[in-house]
């Protein structure tokens, strides 16, 4: 049986990839700091994953499943030395811990083997994710260690939703997870060391760059569409799925989206046409209207220091788009919206990130956010600061 390790024991790794790889027939090795997760997994060997979605709930059992705790450095390193292929999935703030435990395990692969390559799977969403998770690797490694030659760093776009799981749930069964029924994991064909795993539910793509941006500036940038127009609407609508049933929130939504295409078509002429990412467009916008998920405005819409940036969902396409000369305005009112978005949580809180950020617009300016905050260039991108300080909406 072929063997995966994957770091990350979270929603996504058991969900997503631990799924597809267990159906496939590997062995899924967990690697995680959590020792309950850890523990269970040890102790059953398998887990459920339940597809929520309008129609009844399908479960999915998952076998072949152990787990080693990420603080028992040489088992871990031991586990990559034996494995088939390794992938991560622990989100930024983990991934400098999790790579400083693939490159011991990378040396005792060498020492044991040779040089026999090892795929990484980098199941995140980060951009330039391959030059990131190379530059501590290599800060870990010996100095005369091949990376080039030895490791497939493997970009990822990752554009399956993870349902909410009620507390309650989660507290009854520690592995279970939920999960949408869209199952396909996007990644980049041209990084692998070795032959491409054949499992079903990978789909690699040659131009992995071009997929990234279509997560942001298409299925992103959708997600903040519908929650920041959506709280314009009406800011008393919680989940998105309610918001979106209003037929002026989601044809927004929807014509944002494809002015938003057009530039992703733009820029990536040979890889993209507009029927098939109008078809991704109505696909997302059903996806979005899943009761099942629970996803709130709140959620979507929150952290808008990150999401607000100029390098993010919005203002990366908007950019893009004026820089072509194409229609941005429903694009631009997405950004306007986005400045004034005041969802609180179900406590009644707003994101802590946010209420400084509506904070530092109120006290001290428009001018003082886009250029601190969001930081965009009063001098290269005067143009959309012009638009955006003119756009006047009734708030």
């Amino acid at each position: 049986m072929k063997k995966l390790v994957l770091f990350g024991a979270g929603k996504i790794g058991r969900s997503f990839i631990g799924q597809l790889f267990a159906a496939s027939g590997f062995e899924v090795v967990f690697v995680d700091v959590f020792e309950p997760v850890i523990n269970e997994l040890n102790r059953l060997n398998e887990y459920k994953v339940v597809i929520k979605s309008p129609n009844p709930d399908v479960i999915i059992n998952v076998e072949n499943v152990r787990g080693v705790c990420g603080n028992e450095v040489e088992k871990v390193a031991e586990e990559l030395a034996n494995c088939d292929i390794a992938a991560i999935s622990v989100g930024q703030k983990g991934l400098p811990q999790a790579l400083s435990l693939i490159a011991k395990g990378l040396m005792v692969r060498r020492d044991k083997f040779g040089n026999r390559p090892l795929d990484i799977i980098l199941a995140e969403n980060l951009r330039n994710a391959a030059q990131y998770a190379k530059d501590i690797l290599v800060s870990n490694l010996d100095k005369d260690y091949p990376i080039d030659d030895l490791v497939g760093l493997v970009e990822t776009s990752i554009g399956k939703m993870v349902p909410i799981m009620p507390r309650e749930v989660q507290e009854k069964d520690l592995l279970l997870a939920y999960a949408e029924q869209y199952n396909t994991l996007i990644l980049d064909k041209k990084a692998f060391k070795n032959p491409i795993p054949d499992v079903k539910g990978l789909a690699p793509k040659d131009n992995i760059k071009a997929w990234v941006d279509r997560k942001s500036y298409i299925h992103n940038f959708g997600h903040a569409a519908a929650a920041y127009s959506g709280f314009q609407f009406d800011p008393s609508i919680r989940y998105l799925a309610d918001v979106l049933e209003t037929p002026s929130v989601e044809n927004f939504t929807r014509e944002a989206m494809l002015e938003s295409a057009h530039i992703l078509i733009k820029k990536y002429p040979d890889e993209f046409s507009i029927t098939d990412l109008t078809n991704h467009i109505d696909d997302l916008l059903l996806r979005f209207r899943n009761r099942a998920l629970g996803d709130t405005v709140f959620r979507v819409g929150c952290d808008l220091k990150r999401k607000l940036h100029r390098n993010d969902r919005i203002l990366s396409p908007l950019l893009d788009g004026i820089r072509f000369n194409l229609p941005v305005n429903k694009m631009l009112k997405t950004f306007v919206y986005g400045l004034y978005f005041r969802a609180n949580d179900e406590n009644g809180n707003m994101f802590p990130n946010d209420l400084e950020f509506s904070n530092a617009l109120e006290k001290k300016g428009i001018s003082y956010v886009l250029s601190n905050i969001c930081e965009l260039n009063p001098i290269t991108d005067f143009k959309v600061i012009e638009d955006i300080e003119s756009y006047n909406l009734a708030i």
